[in-house]
């Protein structure tokens, strides 16, 4: 199975037609199969140590204000599996992935997934982003999870490269930040030669665009976890690329 980085902006593309969310059905369809289960890594679920979902029913997450009443109504009652969230602990160290039964899906899974398999007929599992890992914790992590693209689990990163909210234009035709813009470049560079010790080492190497897109690092992290269990000889494709509101790459890809 391929696996995806996805960019996935504001909440409201969970209810929007448009060409990031075409984008994502399109993408979808031309997987080689159906997956067996997403693996969903969200910049929205940071925790005290690695956590999976184990629920067999994950809770539809609203994890958002100042929205429209018909965002919050939506629900993705996509069946959890028990059984890969147990897979995941016991792939690593004993207490290294701990099982947690509360969390369910928020909206950096859900918002995505609607597009991607709206009849939530896709298990659906999110690991948590450990506050406690630096960037080359969180890649080694990412290598554990390997095995599972070969059982047919889409692993799915989902954040995006540059994420500034101090600094965000709310009008839509807002043009992107020039630094911005030269940040979004040199990941995509990073990515295009498999460097992937730059993609750790963003914030010494890129200076002041690197400070001013990842002013903190929950949504940049998911791409690590992409970028961490591809294979070398695979071939890496972007199926959308933009920005959001000045200051939100919506820069999306695939591994495989």
């Amino acid at each position: 199975m391929p696996t995806w980085f996805v960019g996935h902006g504001s909440p409201m593309n969970a209810i929007a037609d448009n060409d990031f969310t075409r984008a994502l059905s399109r993408q979808a369809a031309l997987l080689p199969a159906k997956p067996t289960a997403v693996l969903c890594i969200s910049a929205h679920w940071e925790a005290h140590g690695t956590r999976v979902t184990t629920s067999p029913a994950p809770r539809t997450i609203h994890d958002f204000r100042g929205f429209p009443p018909e965002l919050f109504a939506v629900e993705y009652p996509a069946p959890g599996s028990p059984e890969l969230a147990e897979r995941v602990r016991l792939m690593f160290d004993e207490g290294q992935v701990q099982g947690d039964a509360r969390w369910g899906l928020d909206h950096g899974s859900w918002s995505l997934l609607r597009h991607m398999y709206p009849a939530a007929d896709v298990p659906v599992v999110q690991l948590s982003l450990d506050r406690g890992l630096n960037p080359e914790q969180h890649y080694a992590l990412a290598r554990g999870l390997r095995p599972l693209r070969e059982e047919g689990v889409l692993i799915l990163g989902s954040g995006n490269i540059v994420h500034s909210l101090p600094l965000i234009q709310w009008s839509e035709d807002a043009p992107p930040y020039d630094w911005a813009v030269e940040f979004d470049a040199a990941i995509r560079d990073f990515l295009l030669a498999r460097n992937h010790v730059g993609l750790m080492r963003y914030r010494e190497l890129l200076g002041r665009s690197a400070e001013l897109s990842v002013p903190t690092e929950e949504h940049y992290l998911p791409l690590l976890y992409a970028a961490g269990v591809h294979r070398d000889d695979e071939p890496l494709s972007f199926f959308y690329e933009g920005m959001q509101n000045a200051s939100i790459s919506m820069r999306s890809l695939q591994f495989g």
